[in-house]
């Protein structure tokens, strides 16, 4: 059917091409749904019938779109939002948002750059922007489909790569995120469609066949002024008496203030009593003893240590010292000049002290590090340094989002790292000089701990990858 006949038709109903393409609007909506916390304030650019701006359940949502007939009939299938005819170049509409979505519009946009710097006048610094757009090398196929009625009719677009979709976002005061790619079959193909969307799209050798590009950012960060910004510096602690003192001296005072929390996990050396003496000791240095109680695992020690904390930032220094304690303004610097918005420490650039790690665990860290990178989209060179900083914020962000994973991580590394991609802060990495205990035997067991390692990564394959 030529084009101009298939415009004459216009669209039957609003949601009629969803209709008929259901598998491939359900799925770009549950890749909405997966990175829109529900009961945020959302703008939708390109929002058509409104369908995908109701799908993400925001508490205020603004759809804006050209066509008038969609924008109508936006507003009679969801009245609970606001919808607006005005083109994207002239946006005006004097609020921010938690989040922007721009679904496979912006290459109809006659100048992106133009539309995406206007874009930050609606945008505050956790916003995030997220874009979907169809790959280029889908060109001619989606063209076709558009001729032979398959897929609704599109007019002339810009078929853009990622990278360039990333240049221009850089180009606009943006900085990315994160960006994948999914979907290799957008017809449901009992079996086929199966195989390529949930297996093929997900290998390197297939996945830049996909039809999907995903562009996740935030505008360019404001760095902020250390001394204005306090600290508090949780340091989970399990028979480590001999390292306590060491640690008071070693930890720098940052910031506003720098606070250092102990959460003893039922010592039997006499950790707590040190702890206690070393209070006393120093009381121009700000210490506070937690008592882990009928808790266990680092990572409950660890949300304990978070709760009781009154600085702005949050910071885990590991007690056996291992990762320096000299090492943290590095971490705090980075957060306030806005690198990132998740600090995470790697031991696996620089060369360790002999001892500090034995072989077989150097290796299975190398490659869970390469192994989360695929599964998170997100470079990760060592999973379990001590070491991580988030701003309380942040922190509070993902604990009150935890359910989508569960209470499942005893190490709490992985609740804050999988908790941070979910809610796609800005990951940062931060390289330290990993050495040799000094006092003390570790608390890791190789095996039974390499067991829970694949575990979580099973739950990151089905939350990230399989998304289930």
């Amino acid at each position: 059917m030529p084009i101009s006949d298939m415009k004459k038709q216009k669209i039957r109903t609003p949601d009629y091409w969803r209709k008929k393409n259901s598998y491939y609007y359900t799925w770009l909506d549950k890749v909405y749904v997966m990175n829109v916390r529900p009961g945020s304030r959302v703008l939708h650019v390109g929002c058509e019938a409104g369908d995908l701006l109701a799908a993400v359940k925001p508490s205020y949502g603004v759809g804006i779109d050209t066509d008038e007939e969609m924008i109508e009939a936006a507003k009679q299938r969801f009245p609970d939002y606001h919808f607006k005819v005005q083109d994207p170049h002239t946006i005006a509409l004097g609020e921010t948002f938690d989040y922007i979505l721009i679904c496979n519009s912006i290459g109809s946009w006659s100048d992106i750059q133009a539309v995406l710097e206007n874009l930050r006048h609606y945008t505050h610094e956790d916003t995030r922007i997220i874009i979907t757009y169809y790959s280029y090398l889908w060109e001619g196929l989606l063209r076709a489909g558009s001729v032979f009625g398959m897929r609704k009719p599109n007019s002339y677009q810009n078929w853009l790569p990622p990278e360039d979709i990333m240049n221009l976002l850089s180009l606009s005061g943006y900085d990315t995120i994160r960006r994948e790619s999914m979907m290799m079959s957008p017809k449901w193909i009992p079996i086929f469609s199966a195989f390529c969307n949930r297996i093929l799209s997900l290998l390197p050798i297939f996945r830049g066949l996909n039809l999907i590009n995903l562009v996740i950012a935030r505008p360019d960060p404001a760095p902020k002024k250390a001394e204005d910004i306090s600290l508090s510096v949780i340091v989970p602690c399990r028979n480590e008496k001999g390292n306590i003192e060491d640690a008071i001296n070693r930890i720098p005072q940052m910031g506003k203030f720098t606070e250092i929390i102990f959460v003893d996990g039922n010592s039997t050396d006499g950790t707590a009593d040190e702890i206690e003496k070393q209070i006393k000791k120093y009381p121009d240095i700000q210490i506070q003893l937690i008592h882990q109680g009928d808790g266990i695992g680092k990572g409950d020690a660890v949300r304990k240590g978070f709760a009781a904390a009154k600085g702005d930032i949050l910071v885990i220094q590991d007690a056996d010292l291992t990762a320096p304690p000299e090492d943290l303004p590095k971490f705090f610097n980075a957060l306030c000049q806005g690198k990132g918005e998740y600090i995470n420490g790697s031991r696996l650039v620089y060369p360790m002290e002999r001892q500090a790690m034995r072989f077989l665990n150097l290796l299975a860290n190398k490659f869970f590090g390469m192994l989360f990178t695929w599964l998170l989209n997100q470079r990760f060179r060592d999973t379990l340094c001590g070491t991580k900083m988030l701003s309380r914020k942040h922190y509070d962000i993902l604990a009150a989002n935890r359910d989508f994973f569960g209470e499942f991580d005893p190490f709490g590394d992985f609740d804050l790292i999988f908790g941070s991609v979910k809610q796609n802060f800005k990951v940062a990495e931060v390289p330290v000089t990993y050495r040799a205990r000094t006092y003390g035997s570790t608390n890791i067991s190789r095996f039974r701990h390499g067991w829970l390692l694949l575990k979580m990564s099973w739950l990151a394959f089905k939350k990230f990858k399989w998304k289930s």
